[in-house]
């Protein structure tokens, strides 16, 4: 699965390289003179270039990207904080538990720093109840066995996961010694006990940071896809309004400004993003928070490759979008209903992370460009599905991304410098057709 990742992001560069050589070579053809094949490559990279430049130094990026990292360090330090401060663990008790065995339980709790409240249960089946419900955070039947709603892994460094393992280990020392009849000498010796086998309702393996990875990523490709392309929409605008998009194309074809912005918004978006990731994970190490502790790596790479795709083909939906608007008011009218696929994408991945079995429809959305960067993340990180079918989504959204593209630009040409009204998509598709 991690090589066809690789082969994908592999399999993007190539078919960027190609678009820019197929570019090139068009251009070759067309000029009169040597100087088109300059052309091509030296204004594409000036208009990106420009746009870098221009979205660094505004003040609503550096206000934004100031923002993000605030609520960053707060739900990373904050947990740290409180976790100072934890309330005491819910332990249910189901039978009978010994005063030895309650003392062994407090000395446990005490030894990862915490406090327990022993919560009486009639039964298996209450105790059962009550851990899936979250009011217990653990349970013991009979002094024997310890059971919890989900399963542990070896990664977990919560509380609740220390405070398990440190009384599976002590009640089983415990029941070894009662069991043997062994003097306090005798007993000294089984510090190597076996633990008592500890229960899980929910059988498989764990999914904690699995969850959290997706959920991360779910919510980095959303504030990606509708800041940086609203920003493109916008931009789009602003230059046909302000008549800057007539100079700048006395000296550059259409599809070479069109590309140039969509190139340059994408690096800025993309050192934002690697700003964000640096930050949190350096930040979490120096708190010694463990909110990022056990990322996933595939799901994270996964990711990340969705980011680029999702992006590629949006911006130009954005794009073409913003040609045909000269006012703010028009702007907002045609951001709402192109967000639309976004947030539906958005909010379907973060059910499915959350229920961890996704629909059949779900999966259907992994292969639609729209939805396919919030869809597949989420499945790679459920392992529900295969590599094939990763790559297969991929080559359906970068087909469709490079018709996209060709659609966007022949809009954008017929749109950008028609002023005085709003242009209506019919109108332009019509023309286009014919």
């Amino acid at each position: 699965m991690n090589g066809l990742i690789l082969l994908v992001i592999l399999a993007v560069i190539v078919a960027l390289r190609a678009w820019l050589r197929r570019r090139r070579g068009s251009t070759r053809s067309q000029s009169r003179s040597p100087a088109g094949l300059a052309l091509l490559k030296g204004d594409v990279g000036l208009v990106a270039a420009r746009e870098v430049r221009e979205r660094i130094r505004g003040r609503v990026f550096r206000a934004g990207t100031l923002l993000i990292l605030v609520v960053v360090a707060a739900a990373i330090v904050i947990p740290v904080i409180i976790s100072g401060k934890s309330r005491p663990q819910q332990v249910g008790v189901v039978g009978a538990l010994p005063a030895p065995l309650r003392a062994e339980v407090v000395a446990s709790a005490r030894s990862v720093g915490t406090t327990v409240h022993f919560v009486p249960e009639a039964d298996v089946d209450a105790a059962h109840k009550d851990l899936r419900s979250g009011r217990d955070d653990f349970a013991i039947v009979d002094g024997r066995e310890l059971v919890v709603d989900k399963t542990i892994g070896s990664a977990d460094t919560s509380t609740t996961a220390q405070l398990v393992r440190a009384v599976s280990e002590n009640l089983g020392l415990t029941e070894a010694v009662e069991s043997a009849g062994l003097s306090a000498t005798q007993a000294s010796a089984l510090a190597g006990a076996k633990a008592l086998p500890v229960t899980s309702l929910q059988s498989g393996t764990a999914k904690g940071a699995t969850q959290t990875t997706s959920i991360i990523g779910l919510i980095l490709v959303f504030m990606m896809l509708t800041q940086y392309n609203t920003w493109t929409l916008t931009g789009v605008m602003e230059e046909k309004s302000s008549r800057v998009v007539e100079v700048l194309l006395a000296a550059m074809r259409p599809v070479q400004l069109l590309s140039g912005k969509v190139l340059g918004i994408a690096l800025v978006a993309f050192a934002q993003a690697a700003l964000i990731v640096v930050f949190a994970l350096g930040l979490a190490q120096a708190v010694g928070s463990d909110l990022l502790h056990g990322t996933a790596p595939l799901v994270l790479a996964s990711t990340l490759v969705w980011l680029l795709l999702g992006y590629a083909f949006y911006s130009w939906v954005y794009a073409a979008a913003g040609s045909m608007a000269e006012r703010q008011d028009q702007v907002q009218s045609l951001a709402i209903p192109l967000s639309l696929p976004i947030v539906f994408g958005y909010v379907t991945a973060l059910i499915a992370v959350s229920s961890g079995s996704p629909s059949t429809f779900f999966k259907v959305l992994a292969y639609l460009p729209p939805t396919a960067p919030f869809a597949m993340p989420v499945l790679v990180g459920l392992g529900a599905v295969s590599g094939w079918e990763f790559a297969a989504s991929a080559a359906v959204s970068i087909a469709c991304t490079f018709g996209m593209a060709r659609i966007a630009s022949s809009i954008y040409r017929r749109a950008i410098l028609r002023t005085g009204r709003r242009v209506q998509l019919r109108e332009l598709l019509s023309r286009t057709a014919g």
